[in-house]
């Protein structure tokens, strides 16, 4: 944990609840028709829920994502710092959530430098549940160079099927609809600290980033695992982070571990039970 000296501003850490009805729940019961052969029955059954949430930084929209509505102010901080619209949760002077009829409005003030530097960068389309990177409109701001991961942590293998056998339990809404990805951060004894859920499995992984980072705790000091593929945005989002570490629980793409290679990150997938493949930078694994 950071001391008071390193923490950001306490607008940043505190954040803006949601409340009431609309676009603030992230699940919604609806009704439906049950089918079976020549019968059919009502039901009801909870949905997770997925709306536009636009970013406004320093008063200009930046990009429009779609995502549950929960956690959005962490989902703010992850997104500006993984995006790398600015080097640190220091840059971001506060997070306000505004709903409206038809969606979500954040607000971000960010340093004016950074807020200058932004307004160069062509993002301002929308960026669908499944694609962490929609809307970037060049190879180099997809493709963009990282800082290699400089963490020396070594993790227990055990710790691992650790978090894979207790992430289900945080799974509170995927539970009711079987459509929501999960992110959590682990210490690296493998015991799940800060954990999101979300539509999109970037959305569910910038909130925990962002979580952290409000909360001034070093990512490097733990490991990242998501209940997804590893795709490339979430090696570069964690790479972002300092985290040394992510693992999946369905398998890699080949540019994933390309990039995980060259940042220097540990790698692994198909992480399931008392098993797991790693792909890049095992050695941070040990017995």
């Amino acid at each position: 944990m950071a001391d008071d000296s390193t923490k950001p501003p306490a607008a940043l850490r505190e954040g803006h609840a949601l409340t009431g009805l609309g676009y603030t729940r992230p699940l919604l019961t609806r009704s439906f028709t049950r089918l079976e052969e020549t019968s059919s029955s009502p039901g009801e059954v909870a949905i997770a829920e997925e709306v536009p949430v636009s970013l406004v930084y320093n008063m200009r929209p930046h990009v429009v994502m779609m995502a549950t509505p929960s956690d959005l102010e962490d989902f703010a901080v992850g997104f500006t710092i993984t995006e790398g619209i600015v080097a640190s949760a220091k840059e971001i002077a506060g997070v306000e959530v505004i709903r409206h009829a038809q969606g979500i409005e954040v607000q971000v003030m960010i340093d004016e430098a950074a807020g200058e530097q932004l307004k160069s960068r062509g993002r301002s389309l929308i960026g669908r549940t499944g694609c962490g990177l929609c809307g970037v409109e060049s190879i180099q701001d997809a493709l963009r160079e990282l800082q290699p991961v400089s963490s020396d942590l070594r993790i227990p293998i055990e710790s691992l099927y650790r978090v894979e056998e207790e992430l289900p339990a945080l799974q509170t809404w995927n539970r009711e609809t079987g459509t929501m990805h999960a992110a959590a951060w682990a210490t690296p004894d493998g015991v799940p600290r800060v954990a999101r859920e979300d539509v999109g499995r970037h959305n569910a992984l910038d909130k925990v980033i962002g979580a952290l980072a409000r909360a001034g705790t070093e990512a490097a000091t733990g490991f990242f695992v998501l209940t997804s593929r590893a795709s490339y945005e979430l090696v570069q989002k964690v790479v972002a982070s300092g985290a040394p570490l992510l693992a999946t629980v369905s398998r890699p793409t080949g540019l994933a571990i390309r990039l995980a290679e060259a940042a220097n990150l540990t790698l692994a997938a198909l992480l399931r039970g008392r098993s797991a493949n790693v792909y890049a930078h095992g050695e941070r694994l040990v017995p």
